[in-house]
């Protein structure tokens, strides 16, 4: 099979399986506050990841491109709807146009119709030095996403199956590159102690993708012969993986992804820990079902929604946010108290002013 009809099969797949809603964020409760000392004016979005700064905390993640003439357009309307929205965005992985040339105009588009915007190429961690400079190239990168995908892989028929060296190629990337390097799982979410070696070697942010979003194990199932389902609930959900990652590693920036669908789930991923948030399915799916102007109306009403909440909290930025208090409940404290990690910290919180 090539590279294009994969990538094709992805998106569709990734439509047909959809979503399970099961990153763990029904398990966090913001504490009610009665006298929050905030107005709605005041509410600011603006963020920063390692050293870029956003004028809102919500991103389209990657996608998608290299899959002929149908990629080209998604990536080109999402790119019009990141513009009108002064969002970041990323592309999905750059490999398929260092391959095949002829892919190249299904990246290139993004910075095309977005020739100012903040966007971010995206490569495997099986990339080279030299890889990762043509795809920052390609499309003039404001940072590079390093995917980590082993249980994709291991899933795909045709997928790799020898993960050495990785952490030495991403620190060869950190040290050859002159933009910040971002590490992201792509559904299965990252523990602290992976994210701590990727501190360790210098990568500006990781984003945790976490379980509860689009589940590549299942979608790489839908093209095996025989379904290899132990991968099918193989994963750490987003509540838990924004917590694991921001413990013992305050100065690398967290991006939350994995199932974030509502400004309540961008909000409670922020307060967890999260300085930004991605969003692919969600996106992806009103993007096909719907339309751009339909996308862009909902994205809007997403970061008014957001606005809202934080002053319901008393939090005027996302700095603030990151100090409500909450209970973490259920599953996700469960799981954070087998690893040692307190929870109380979180319902113990005030936010300063």
């Amino acid at each position: 099979m090539s590279r294009a009809k994969r990538k094709w099969d992805h998106i569709q797949l990734a439509l047909t399986t959809g979503q399970k809603r099961l990153s763990g964020f029904e398990d966090i409760t913001f504490i009610h506050q009665s006298m929050p000392h905030t107005s709605l004016e005041q509410a600011n979005l603006n963020v920063k990841i390692g050293e870029l700064s956003l004028s809102s905390p919500i991103f389209i993640n990657g996608m998608t491109g290299g899959g002929g003439e149908p990629t080209f357009q998604i990536n080109r309307e999402l790119a019009m709807a990141a513009k009108s929205l002064g969002m970041a965005m990323a592309v999905g992985s750059q490999m398929s146009a260092l391959k095949d040339p002829s892919e190249r105009k299904s990246y290139e588009v993004v910075r095309k119709e977005n020739p100012e915007g903040i966007i971010f190429g995206n490569l495997g961690s099986e990339a080279t030095v030299d890889q990762a400079k043509a795809a920052i190239d390609m499309i003039n990168a404001d940072a590079l996403q390093i995917h980590l995908n082993v249980v994709q892989e291991l899933t795909m028929p045709e997928g790799d199956r020898d993960f050495r060296s990785a952490l030495h190629r991403i620190e060869a990337i950190v040290k050859a590159a002159n933009i910040p390097i971002i590490v992201k799982e792509v559904g299965f979410g990252m523990s602290r102690e992976t994210v701590q070696m990727l501190r360790s070697i210098g990568v500006s942010a990781v984003d945790v993708g976490g379980f509860g979003g689009t589940n590549f194990a299942r979608i790489e199932n839908e093209r095996r012969n025989r379904e290899l389902s132990i991968f099918n609930e193989w994963g750490i959900p987003t509540a838990v993986s924004i917590i694991e990652a921001k413990e013992n590693s305050k100065d690398i920036s967290i991006i939350g992804s994995g199932g974030v669908q509502t400004s309540l789930d961008i909000a409670k991923a922020i307060a967890l820990g999260a300085e930004a948030v991605g969003m692919a399915g969600f996106v992806l799916s009103i993007l096909m079902n719907n339309g751009i102007e339909a996308l862009i109306e909902e994205l809007e009403t997403i970061q008014d929604e957001i606005k809202v909440i934080m002053t319901a909290l008393g939090a005027s930025n996302v700095t603030e946010l990151q100090q409500a208090p909450l209970i973490i409940s259920g599953k996700t404290h469960h799981w954070l108290n087998e690893r040692n990690i307190d929870t109380k910290k979180y319902s113990q919180r005030i936010i300063s002013k």
